[in-house]
């Protein structure tokens, strides 16, 4: 029997995966908001969007067992209907349709335009830059491209989400402009590849321009640079760093190895010492810069040997910011043409012991920091305290700053100056300052 709280034909749309899938999911809101549709995101439904992710297998297993939880739910008559949409659909539609045929429609990443149909609204062409944000009111995530271009061979990404495409710069001011509106301070600029952004529209690498023209956007006061590609890196975009107080020195550049071996056999398109000396150029012409890199550990023929030269790299270099996976046999990719060599208990292993170096890094740049003053933007209150992030900090993945809510009353979405009085490894503790 269905649950009376429930109003008839509300959408809840479902997120899965990353901040790529967030903004998909908020221009399909604002599109069905547009139609005059009741829309809520993550709540209760009678219809139920799912937007997947299809990356590697624990995001696709995340995928598929949400799609099986909601189809049981329509099976036991407590929602109407379950459409599919995003990563793993535009990858794995045709044995997803087979597997689980109780879903009323699968969509691809292409394809927003069908299935608002299907949701009995209409594709509103004129709908530059509006979104039902689902994000904290603090920040918002700008997405300047789609797709990629890059030939590595552990990726699917292309596979799901085509060519590189940019947007033109007017749009993304547009964009920008109505985010402002709304409240929103920090923008996160987001693509498959931010570094390739322009060359397909404006025939050179058109970051650096796009950024001199998003800063002039009032009530925008951070902006973010997260997925840099390292080969072929514009280095005008650190002087814009350098030059503009709004763009945050913070850069985000996924190397994934040192090992020569493995990033060729990667397609990497560097090697090592192309890599030391980018980071080298990036920590000289910006001098507080707070880089934050992803690495794979597990990749086919990956060795001891090559392990070890990572870990010894990863200790040399000091990151701010690092995250580490296990490498995912994935179908399609040349990758997968080559043997999954390391046994999956070895991935584990070598991707704890990355993290527990990394840990004991963060731990000790950390403890520099206090007794320092920074900038936070508040993001949220949570049990006893205002959670915030300075500059160097990206939200979900990156240290937070507490700040007791005793005494203080802060505003959330807005700028506050903070002293470090105390650090943990991946969370600073602060008092407000005048």
């Amino acid at each position: 029997m269905r649950t009376k709280t429930l109003k008839k034909n509300k959408i809840n749309v479902v997120t899965l995966g990353c901040s790529k899938n967030v903004y998909d999911s908020e221009v399909l809101m604002g599109q069905l908001k547009a139609n005059h549709k009741e829309v809520v995101h993550e709540e209760e439904g009678t219809i139920i969007v799912i937007n997947t992710c299809g990356f590697i297998a624990n995001a696709k297993e995340e995928s598929i067992n949400t799609i099986l939880d909601f189809v049981k739910q329509k099976e036991e008559g407590k929602i109407d209907k379950v459409f599919v949409t995003g990563c793993l659909s535009e990858r794995y539609k045709p044995d997803l349709e087979k597997e689980i045929p109780n879903v009323d429609q699968y969509f691809g990443t292409t394809e927003l335009p069908n299935l608002l149909k299907a949701l009995e609204a209409d594709y509103k062409y004129e709908l530059v830059g509006e979104r039902l944000t689902t994000t904290p009111k603090s920040y918002a995530y700008l997405k300047i491209a789609e797709g990629c271009d890059r030939p590595c061979s552990f990726c699917a990404i292309p596979i799901m989400r085509g060519k590189h495409k940019s947007k033109p710069i007017e749009d993304l001011i547009t964009e920008t402009q109505k985010l402002a509106a709304k409240g929103v301070k920090e923008l996160i600029l987001i693509a498959q590849d931010l570094t390739y952004y322009g060359l397909d529209l404006y025939k050179k690498r058109n970051l650096a321009q796009l950024l001199k023209e998003l800063v002039k956007v009032e009530g925008i006061e951070w902006i973010r640079l997260h997925y840099a590609f390292p080969t072929g890196f514009p280095m005008d975009i650190l002087e814009v760093m350098r030059e503009e107080s709004k763009i945050c020195n913070y850069i985000d550049i996924p190397l994934q190895h040192i090992s020569d071996d493995v990033l060729k056999s990667m397609k990497r398109g560097f090697g090592k010492e192309k890599i030391n000396n980018l980071i080298t150029d990036f920590r000289k012409k910006v001098p507080k810069i707070a880089i934050r890199t992803t690495l794979i550990v597990g990749y086919p023929g990956e060795t001891e040997e090559h392990f070890q030269e990572l870990k010894q790299w990863v200790q040399e270099m000091r990151f701010e910011r690092l995250g580490c996976f296990t490498y995912s046999h994935e179908e399609n990719t040349t990758a997968y043409l080559l043997q999954d060599d390391v046994a999956e208990e070895v991935k584990m292993q070598r991707a704890n012991e990355i993290m527990e170096i990394q840990s004991q890094i963060s731990w000790e740049l950390n403890q520099q920091k206090i007794g320092k003053e920074f900038k936070v933007l508040i993001d949220r209150k949570e049990g006893n305290h205002y959670i915030g992030r300075t500059q160097y900090d990206s939200p979900d993945v990156d240290n937070e700053v507490l700040i007791e809510i005793k005494e203080n009353y802060l505003r959330v979405g807005d700028f506050y100056n903070v002293k470090i009085t105390d650090a943990s490894d991946f969370d600073l503790f602060a008092i407000l300052i005048n």
